[in-house]
């Protein structure tokens, strides 16, 4: 399994824009692509002291050849529509790939 992440930062006004954008037009236009290999997306988001606002994207891929398919040979190269640069202040230019070595998921023992 590959993980691939992103950052994007915006500013507070376009924040709740960004991510009306990522979870209406982004995010089904990826599993429209019907990718083989590709399993899921997670979102996530905090404030910074500066006012901006982090995002960070977490993609589960089955493997880099997976990754490959949905990002080219040059599959570092950030996926950033122009919609989404469009409301972003900064962005990263390249995304990171790594290959998950444990995965565990948290069951609450109802203590």
């Amino acid at each position: 399994m590959v993980v691939r992440i992103w950052h994007g930062w915006t500013t507070a006004a376009n924040a709740d824009a960004y991510e009306r954008l990522l979870q209406e037009e982004i995010f089904p236009g990826i599993a429209a692509k019907e990718v083989a290999g590709y399993r899921e997306i997670q979102l996530l988001r905090r404030t910074l002291e500066t006012g901006e606002v982090e995002f960070i994207t977490i993609m589960w891929f089955e493997s880099l050849d997976a990754v490959k398919t949905f990002a080219g040979e040059d599959y570092e190269r950030a996926y950033v529509p122009a919609k989404a640069q469009a409301v972003l202040a900064r962005f990263d230019d390249r995304s990171q790939h790594y290959e998950v070595r444990d995965h565990r998921s948290y069951e609450g023992n109802g203590a």
